[in-house]
């Protein structure tokens, strides 16, 4: 894909992020996400892609727009797109840190088509790259990738999303030494963050959503990292799923070049409310000022765009740094 096209998709991002925001704090998660939505599929129609939704809000009959298998933008290279207008509906509804717009972009056929279902992961940084095996224990993971960072396992920090089924991992890391920190939503941010060295994050752990995990991967192959992830059904109806979008076995453990082939994969997301790495939305009159990352797997670039935005003006005004 060209490199042109990593800005338009921020420009994706940015218009779900900026229609989303307005909405924090407000208690309203389905109006936020809606928000989103209805946003990011309208840019989409002004992007140079034939693009085709392969992670999205649902199945056709469950969502009107940004549907699997809905065709988007005016023409060009074909390519399979996963999308998240917004990541931590819940995060907006309560005005909490850490939601995103986010997407990835790669050609057809390259992004596991991967069910609505929870998926077990594991991902970390360049520098333990290699290192990790969800079917081992937390602790030797955590001493591996220790090892690899050149630490000590009480130097090491891991994500969990605070959930009952992640008590046994939680407990076990604690008991290891490692620094946890734990969160209450949205599991794409975790994986950036614990593939970009510096930001004090060096692990992601646990079950999140399958589609997020597709999205989650596309970054860290964007930086070099590494990540594993498998199905986690939660019954026969999760199963069936699974085996009507291609996915026979099960208990495959799906490795980062299966879940994202090939390096041409660019991947893009725009901050609503603040995180660690970027920071939300702010309005003032007549405008809005975002924060985004966008990031290409060929090249391995990773560029922060700080846009200023004028409602009133045609097109936004985009300050790259």
């Amino acid at each position: 894909m060209e490199r042109e096209l990593a800005l338009e998709f921020v420009r994706v991002t940015e218009s779900a992020a900026v229609a989303c925001g307005r909405w924090m704090g407000r208690g309203d998660k389905i109006a936020a996400d809606q928000a989103a939505v209805d946003a990011m599929r309208a840019a989409f129609d002004i992007v140079s892609i034939s693009g085709k939704v392969v992670i999205g809000e649902g199945e056709m009959d469950e969502a009107p727009m940004l549907y699997i298998g809905e065709e988007v933008g005016h023409g060009g290279p074909a390519v399979d797109i996963a999308v998240d207008p917004l990541e931590g509906t819940n995060l907006v509804a309560k005005g909490l840190p850490g939601a995103i717009a986010v997407l990835a972009i790669a050609p057809r056929g390259h992004l596991l088509h991967a069910p609505d279902m929870y998926m077990d992961k594991i991902a970390v940084g360049p520098m333990a790259k290699g290192k990790i095996d969800i079917n081992a224990p937390v602790t030797e993971n955590l001493k591996a990738v220790a090892a690899a960072l050149n630490r000590s396992v009480k130097d090491v920090t891991v994500v969990i999303l605070d959930r009952p089924r992640h008590a046994a991992i939680i407990k076990e890391a604690r008991d290891a030494g490692a620094r946890i920190k734990l969160i209450t939503d949205g599991d794409v941010s975790p994986a950036i963050n614990a593939a970009i060295e510096g930001t004090g994050v060096h692990m992601l752990l646990g079950i999140g959503g399958a589609p997020e995990g597709v999205l989650a991967a596309a970054a860290v192959k964007c930086l070099g990292g590494d990540m594993q992830g498998r199905l986690w059904p939660e019954g026969d109806a999760d199963i069936k799923r699974a085996k009507a979008m291609g996915i026979t076995d099960i208990n495959k453990v799906f490795t980062l070049d299966e879940l994202v082939q090939g390096d041409d994969v660019i991947f893009a997301a725009t901050a609503i409310t603040q995180g660690d790495l970027l920071n939300g939305v702010r309005y003032f009159g007549g405008g809005a000022r975002t924060h985004s990352l966008v990031m290409r797997g060929t090249t391995g670039t990773v560029r922060f765009v700080d846009a200023i935005h004028k409602f009133d003006k045609k097109p936004m005004l985009i300050k790259r740094v």
